[in-house]
């Protein structure tokens, strides 16, 4: 609805200001009358006042039809865009001269305008007659004189007593309202300022304190009454230049003869319908125009005036005749004009109170049009605006002719701007204070709508509502009106956001909703920002710059991560626990796979789930950082998992340094032979609970990275998946894999695990039945029987503790570490191992047991497998079955061969690389250190100077 509240507001201003003398609205109106009557007397000639169509010429008109009166258009209604009303919406008079409200009576027939005036001015039968009476008695006394050259009130003074009125009451407050006129003409607000050098206002002063006591007396012979004419003569006929003229001034001093000719243009509305101006507006109009003489008015006061009377009756009879405002804003272009044109600064001080109490009238409407205005009266909201900034191009008008080199587009745009944003703010906080209002009505509903989740989709319908109702008629004035709108809306908006993101502490449905939301409606918002600055001249870089990014997406990246953070810091704490209290042994377990392990994996997966639950439309933006927190943590377990369990070389015993044979000498008797042979009571591993890293322990170990390998492919495919029914197909932040340090983590664990378990198996657990005890002494009496029995339980159980998929590595590394144990024992077993020639058929078949044991007849490992890590071996056999002569040519060839000759008897002694071979020197000379003949010291003590075994 349209603000009612305003019209009190603008009844009870007034811009022509207080006259400043007790005069009532009637004592004005009678005043207006008085000089209506006799200004058309004066200009009639004489003659009674009646008024003279100007369709007729061909004499006076004495009574004017009705019919006669209203046959063609009013000019002035046509000017001002006012429809006529239809015959039987009038009104007529009675037989005693009032406005008869029964509509049934025929209307206004046979009345004079003189009449009309009459009645539209509410002055009765007996007070019209007393004035004219009056006006008669003057003429007669002053033949001749026109109505300028008197002062009516005095004259009317002198010519009417006490018997014209209906009792001496109504006299003495026709005197008094009379005096009372005189003093605001000739004293208060005089046509030239007063002179203080002047007496005769002084004069005036006590002649109206005495009247106030005592009525004057004003006979013809009156002395009070002569006294009383020559200082109003003195006062009322002045000039400028200190003369005495003919024309006297008593009404024409600003602001009285303005609320005089008001109450004449009063008279324009029907009396009965104040919304309605009268079909004889014209010649209404013609005959107040008669008192512009008096009143010292002219068309541009006049059109100022009527100006503020059409807004005045708009806004106080309940802003329902739209017509009205039309008419005021056709007026306001006439004033424009006139205000162009003038110099006069008394006219511009009305024009800036009338335009401003104009202005501020239309403010209060338009700062707030979205209370005010709606599809229904939208054509009102045009008509209020072009008032208002039509108003606003009238203020803005320099006296100095700067008008025209201002643009005039400028002012309607700043202040149309201006409503914009302020009408758009208070919409914002009624549909805030709406949502939440509502929504603490439903409080107790389950998983209501966070606030700000409704408010911008209000807020969005709002923008839209804007951009269809409000903003055609907006860019008259302001070519992007729905740009700044939605800007504004924006602005609001997100001082909202800020405030909720600012109480955010975590991740939660409330805030994701809200941001969401957010982002949603920026992004309508921008749109239509974008749309309507098309064609502007900077493509609405300014709007689009003033709205200034929510960021939402950045804000649920922030709290996602930080989710993300929490998350993986409970998992690394949790892994760090729960590794300290793992027990890796499988007695313990009851299982194939550590339980620490199944957790973390549960852990990871509910992680993942609850991750795509997020209601967040950037998965694949954010899914890198939470794959990366958990394949850190779950690569943090594996290595911790694996760490302490060894390698081949912890395992791995150091070699012994180079000795040479004594020739032909035994080094162990037969009976120390048996110390050296393993205990009947030996066996595989001892039973320790505490044991973490006995084979059982390392089996479980492995079992559980070829799990967590196998089972991360499952998360994987089920993550991606998740990406699909998401919407998201191959993208790239997902393209390489999602736990590739675990994975590659679990690749390396196993490698390590199944070594470390294969070298501990055959240099630690066997190590007495191996490096302790194979070979020491005579061949023959300490041969690999033992070692390959103990090795074979050991081989049995962990087929059976081993995963079938990792099995047959760790079975491949042990062979790998039996068959680099067995070369060891040839070739760095010590000063405790000495070898013939004919040793070497006891090696060789002893080799092939131990080769016989991992292919089991066709049921181990592949024969092709066991053969190509049987080469080196195979290699190195001959060096054994080689003479001691020939093994010496050989080591001269391969020494100088790699090193060269230089020219020396020694050779230099060739370093330990572990990769043994038929050419490589190293590998010939172990075997001569270990080679029992008198030919072969002799060579190691001549060319090396090695030390005799002890």
């Amino acid at each position: 609805m349209v603000l009612k509240c305003t019209a009190s507001y603008i009844v009870d201003m007034n811009p022509f200001g207080n006259l400043g003398v007790d005069l009532s609205q009637s004592e004005l109106q009678e005043t207006a009358y008085e000089i209506l009557v006799a200004a058309c007397r004066s200009s009639g000639g004489g003659r009674p006042l009646t008024y003279v169509s100007n369709s007729e010429k061909s004499g006076p008109l004495q009574r004017t039809s009705s019919t006669a009166s209203i046959s063609a258009a009013s000019k002035v209604k046509k000017a001002l865009g006012l429809k006529s009303k239809k015959k039987n919406d009038k009104k007529d008079l009675d037989g005693s001269g009032n406005l008869n409200r029964a509509e049934s009576v025929p209307r206004r027939s046979g009345i004079t305008v003189s009449e009309l005036m009459r009645v539209q001015m509410r002055v009765t039968d007996q007070t019209d007659s007393r004035i004219r009476r009056g006006l008669l008695r003057v003429a007669a006394g002053q033949l001749g004189r026109r109505i300028e050259s008197i002062v009516l009130p005095l004259e009317l003074l002198q010519q009417l007593k006490s018997s014209d009125f209906t009792g001496q009451q109504e006299y003495e407050a026709w005197q008094r309202r009379s005096l009372k006129v005189l003093e605001a003409g000739l004293i208060v607000h005089p046509h030239l300022p007063l002179d203080k050098s002047q007496t005769a206002p002084q004069r005036l002063r006590q002649i109206l304190r005495a009247a106030r006591e005592k009525p004057i007396e004003t006979g013809k012979h009156s002395e009070s009454m002569q006294v009383l004419r020559n200082v109003v003569a003195s006062l009322s006929c002045r000039e400028f230049d200190g003369s005495l003229s003919d024309v006297c001034h008593w009404a024409d001093g600003i602001p009285l003869n303005i609320h005089l000719y008001q109450k004449l243009l009063d008279a324009c509305f029907d009396v009965n319908d104040e919304a309605c101006i009268v079909e004889e507006v014209d010649e209404v109009l013609e005959l107040i125009k008669k008192t512009w003489v008096v009143l010292g008015i002219n068309q541009m006061f006049h059109n100022l005036c009527f100006l503020w009377l059409l807004f005045h009756r708009y806004v106080t009879t309940g802003q329902i005749e739209g017509d009205l405002l039309f008419a005021a804003d056709r007026m306001m272009v006439e004033v424009g004009k006139d205000v162009e044109a003038t110099h006069d600064s008394s006219y511009s001080k009305i024009v800036s109170s009338v335009m401003t109490l104009i202005l501020e009238w239309t403010e209060k409407m338009l700062l707030h049009y979205h209370d005010n205005f709606y599809r229904g009266n939208i054509d009102v909201m045009h008509s209020v605006l072009r008032l208002g900034v039509s108003a606003a191009k009238v203020l803005e008008v320099d006296l100095s002719h700067e008008y025209q080199n201002r643009k005039e587009v400028d002012v309607g745009c700043r202040r149309v701007e201006a409503y914009i944003r302020s009408s758009v703010r208070s919409a914002f906080s009624q549909e805030k204070e709406k949502v939440i209002s509502s929504r603490q009505s439903s409080k107790y509903q389950q998983s209501p709508l966070p606030v700000l989740s409704i408010l911008s989709q209000n807020i969005c319908d709002l923008a839209f509502n804007e951009k269809e109702i409000y903003s055609p008629v907006l860019k008259r004035w302001h070519p992007l009106a729905t740009g700044v709108a939605v800007a504004t809306l924006h602005s609001c908006y997100a001082s909202e956001l800020k405030k909720f993101v600012s109480g955010i502490s975590e991740l939660n449905p409330e805030a994701i909703q809200v941001l969401l939301a957010a982002d949603k409606l920026e992004k309508d918002l921008v749109e239509m920002a974008v749309s309507d600055s098309v064609d502007s001249e900077d493509g609405g870089k300014a709007i689009i710059q003033e709205m200034a990014p929510y960021e939402a997406e950045a804000v649920i990246a922030n709290l996602v991560k930080s989710w993300i953070q929490t998350r993986v810091d409970r998992l690394e704490e949790w892994v760090d626990r729960n590794l300290q209290q793992e027990n890796w042994n499988p007695q313990v377990n009851k299982g194939r796979f550590a339980p620490s392990a199944v957790e973390v994996l549960r852990t990871i997966d509910e992680t993942l789930e609850a991750f795509f639950f997020l209601p967040i439309p950037m998965h694949p933006v954010l899914l890198p950082e939470l794959m990366n927190g958990l394949d850190r943590c779950l690569q943090s377990y594996i290595i911790k998992g694996k760490s302490g369990c060894g390698s081949r070389a912890t395992f791995v015993p150091t070699l012994p340094m180079l000795t040479r044979c004594n020739t032909g000498s035994k080094f162990f008797k037969k009976k120390d032979r048996t110390l050296m042979a393993p205990g009947r009571n030996s066996q595989v591993f001892v039973k320790n609970d505490d044991d973490s890293f006995g084979i059982p322990q390392l089996c479980l170990r492995l079992n559980t990275l070829y799990n967590t390998r196998k089972e991360l492919e499952v998360v994987e495919k089920r993550t991606m998946s998740n990406l699909r029914n998401g919407g998201y197909v191959n993208d790239e932040n997902v393209a390489n894999g999602l736990f590739g340090l675990s994975i590659s983590s679990c690749m390396e664990g196993i490698q390590q695990l199944s070594e470390a378990a294969a070298y501990k198996v055959v240099f630690c657990d066997l190590s007495h039945l191996l490096w302790h005890y194979l070979y020491i002494g005579e061949a023959s009496s300490s041969r690999i029987e033992p070692f390959l029995q103990e090795l074979e339980k050991n081989l049995e159980i962990i087929s059976v503790m081993v995963h079938d998929r990792v099995r047959t590595r760790v079975i491949t590394d042990v062979m790998r570490a039996s068959f680099e144990g067995f070369l060891l024992v040839l070739l760095g077993g010590g000063p405790s191992r000495v070898f013939t020639v004919q040793d070497s058929l006891i090696i060789e078949e002893d080799f092939k047991f131990l080769a016989d044991l991992f292919w089991s007849n066709g049921d181990g490992l592949p024969n092709e497998l066991v053969d190509k890590l049987s080469v080196t071996f195979k290699g190195v056999l001959p060096l054994f079955q080689t003479s001691t002569d020939n093994l010496i040519e050989q080591f001269r060839r391969t020494a100088i061969s790699s090193y060269g000759d230089s020219g020396k008897s020694r050779l230099p002694l060739p370093p330990t690389t572990g990769k043994w071979s038929p050419t490589e020197p190293n590998t010939i000379l172990r075997v001569l250190c270990n080679r029992n003949d008198k030919l072969a010291s002799k060579f190691l003590k001549k060319m090396y100077d090695l030390p005799k075994k002890t």
